[in-house]
């Protein structure tokens, strides 16, 4: 099936040095690779169960989105023990350290997920219990 996507020059350059250093054949078949390991986290996200120690990371643009972003932690204050925030320019680091059902924690990586403003979010589950 052939798609087509709109990607800022600077990331499709990023990209097409990577793939091209790790030996992919294409570019095609960089984007698959992605797409793949995309798929993966998510299913294992997905399949996590019980509770959890885990560590949320993101960057965002600060004032778009500072006050929503607020708002979504004081929603999930049953589940998030600490935060630590600095500043980098226009950009701000974040990490969350949550403890809890692997469900409310789920759902809070998917809120962060969704705002425009927020660049990635990493998960890093430290310990899960039945």
């Amino acid at each position: 099936m052939r798609t087509s996507f709109n990607i800022p020059d600077d990331l499709l350059a990023e990209f097409d040095e990577t793939w091209q250093a790790e030996g992919f054949d294409s570019r095609s078949r960089a984007v698959r690779e992605a797409m793949s390991e995309y798929v993966e986290s998510h299913a294992d996200l997905e399949t996590v169960g019980g509770n959890v120690a885990a560590i949320l990371a993101f960057d965002y643009e600060h004032e778009p989105v500072i006050e929503a972003l607020h708002g979504v932690q004081h929603e999930f204050q049953d589940i998030i023990t600490t935060t630590s925030h600095t500043h980098e320019g226009e950009w701000c680091l974040e990490t969350i350290f949550c403890r809890g059902p692997a469900s409310r924690v789920r759902e809070l990586v998917y809120r962060l997920k969704d705002f425009d403003a927020v660049g990635r979010v990493k998960l890093m589950l430290l310990r899960t219990e039945p």
